[in-house]
């Protein structure tokens, strides 16, 4: 894997309900958490990928805009 693996590309999530989990996985061989945000209704979060972070989850409600489109997580368990 290339040491340079920052992208210009970045995902933005908009809470639609309060407590949303947005929750960074790290990169290697195994991957575990490394970082932990909650979101409260109608914030915004602007996140990127980085040499750190291979996976972003996210937990409730949440509309997430990407340059491949709109999702919107429903939060249901």
């Amino acid at each position: 894997m290339s040491s340079n693996v920052n992208s210009n590309d970045f995902i933005v999530i908009k809470a639609i309900e309060d407590g949303v989990n947005v929750i960074g996985l790290t990169r290697g061989t195994d991957t575990r958490f490394h970082h932990s945000e909650k979101l409260d209704k109608g914030e915004v979060m602007i996140a990127q990928f980085t040499e750190h972070t291979s996976a972003i989850k996210i937990r409730g409600k949440a509309v997430i805009q990407t340059s491949h489109g709109e999702i919107e997580a429903d939060g249901r368990k």
